[in-house]
């Protein structure tokens, strides 16, 4: 396993999905899991390390789904961004009642609620150690919240994404169904393709590969566990080249 190191990174992007703002519940948002994430973005803020995220929809609206039972799928798409606006509200509301500046900005513009993404306005907000949402994708259809997660942590030079799950790392196989899955401890983009290992989906996969863009997977699920991989501890699996 590699050593990170306390301090090698200066600035990461934090891909989390819909799902784990759902907690144990069903559908929509469980406010101490927000809560709880929003923790564990603060300790590793006051580490020193700048903060871009993004976050799924799939808790409200899947567009894949919605296009799967007969709706036009551009329109389900551009409610599945819209879903990712409300869970990004959801977490700046959280982690600025723990006192953590946040700025939401949307690719798709709703100025009463967000900031339009602008590049260079999202940059220096990070340089003022604001944490920074990207919400709403990239604002077009067909492209998923992974992919947008790769496309912004490439255009603000994180040195990672650390995509937060319900695993702790990349199996051969499904763990939860598959008591004999084996865990990657490094694996790299294009086995991930090959084998469709299902970190992430295949264009963002290849646009983490062409940039040469380090994916750390992780179990969000464990306290501390974001803090824990930034100082080369805890239970991880690294994409690279």
């Amino acid at each position: 396993m590699a050593e990170t190191g306390q301090k090698s990174y200066k600035r990461v992007m934090l891909k989390i999905s819909g799902e784990a703002l759902m907690g144990d519940t069903a559908f929509g948002l469980h406010p101490p899991t927000v809560q709880r994430i929003a923790r564990e973005v603060k300790i590793v803020h006051d580490m020193g390390v700048e903060i871009c995220m993004v976050i799924g929809g799939g808790n409200i609206f899947r567009g894949l789904q919605g296009s799967a039972q007969g709706m036009e799928r551009t329109t389900a798409d551009y409610m599945g961004m819209l879903a990712t606006v409300m869970n990004a509200l959801a977490m700046q509301s959280a982690l600025e009642e723990l006192n953590v500046h946040t700025r939401v900005i949307s690719a798709i513009t709703m100025n009463e609620v967000a900031e339009p993404y602008i590049r260079r306005r999202a940059v220096r907000h990070l340089e003022k150690k604001r944490v920074c949402i990207f919400a709403a994708g990239t604002g077009n259809p067909y492209f998923t919240t992974d992919t947008a997660a790769t496309l912004r942590a490439n255009e603000m030079a994180c040195e990672a994404i650390f995509k937060g799950t319900k695993v702790d790392g990349v199996y051969d196989k499904d763990p939860a169904k598959h008591a004999d899955a084996v865990r990657y401890t490094d694996v790299t983009y294009d086995e991930v393709l090959q084998k469709h290992l299902g970190v992430m989906d295949a264009s963002a996969i290849a646009l983490a590969r062409d940039n040469n863009l380090p994916i750390i997977v992780f179990s969000l699920d464990e306290p501390g566990g974001f803090k824990g991989i930034l100082a080369g501890e805890g239970t991880y699996t690294r994409v690279t080249g």
